[in-house]
């Protein structure tokens, strides 16, 4: 079964609005058709997608699944076409992956002193994907935290950063200097396998904000986010995270190469 590309992104728009009218309008195209497009889509897969209600839709396990499937198949396209263009320019590109709180810049800076005919692209590689960006195209190589999925990927290790406790500041334990994993029993800490899951860090620090749990984050994440409502405690006996710079274990594009080469003697000196 072929995969028909336009109804992929149809579903992506209707699952992110939970609507057909908002998805409607920004495709630019009218309602029943994106109905009838949506319909199709879920006779060809053979399987529902949404339950629909007079107000809004809601995903299926399947419609899920997919919507977290197409982010990374509609990227991959996307970076495909990307190259082609870039082919076609005579331009020569690389694409960095990172994650959320690392800062790649002096790495950046050093190779383009090295290479200043090359452009380069930033791709965040978000807590749930980590080093999907990697292996579905959208990067060449990742300055990357701890834990991911290392298979088939070169790692090279460049330091350690702490993790610290993200508190509002009107928490009973905001004052303290420091902190240890008992005094945080009991408390709701989020994205752990028994509380909530969040898509963003922004979405999680309006969640710490508003009270509704803590967060257990690299030191360098709560500074990147930081905020008046929120302060950040060092935790003495929560294990440090390691980064790295990763490429794929295959790649032998001289770029690449090249780059990880002048990150590693910057990162590691910054």
């Amino acid at each position: 079964m072929s995969l028909d590309l336009r109804k992929l992104r149809y579903f992506v728009a209707l699952a992110e609005h939970g609507n057909f009218g908002r998805a409607a309008q920004q495709l630019f195209i009218a309602q029943p058709v994106l109905s009838r497009q949506i319909r199709a889509f879920e006779r060809e897969l053979g399987c529902t997608l949404l339950n629909r209600t007079t107000r809004r839709v809601e995903l299926t396990a399947a419609g899920h699944q997919l919507h977290e499937e197409a982010k990374g198949i509609l990227a991959a396209v996307e970076a495909g076409l990307r190259r082609v263009r870039d082919a076609d320019r005579g331009v020569r590109r690389l694409l960095v992956a990172f994650s959320p709180g690392l800062h790649v810049s002096e790495a950046i800076r050093a190779f383009g002193e090295h290479h200043p005919e090359v452009e380069i692209d930033v791709v965040p590689a978000r807590w749930w994907e980590k080093d999907l960006p990697l292996r579905d195209g959208r990067a060449q190589v990742g300055f990357l935290r701890r834990p991911f999925d290392d298979t088939g990927l070169s790692v090279v290790p460049i330091g350690r950063e702490p993790r610290v406790a993200c508190l509002p500041t009107s928490h009973h334990l905001a004052r303290r200097q420091e902190l240890a994993l008992a005094d945080l029993e009991g408390e709701p800490v989020l994205d752990t396998p028994t509380r909530r899951r969040t898509t963003s860090a922004e979405e999680k620090f309006e969640l710490i904000a508003s009270g509704h749990g803590i967060a257990l984050v690299p030191l360098s994440v709560a500074r990147t986010y930081s905020r008046p409502d929120l302060t950040h405690v060092p935790v003495t006996d929560l294990p440090s995270e390691e980064t790295c710079l990763v490429a794929p274990t295959t790649t032998r594009e001289p770029l690449v190469l090249a780059f990880l080469d002048i990150a590693t003697t910057a990162l590691r000196r910054s």
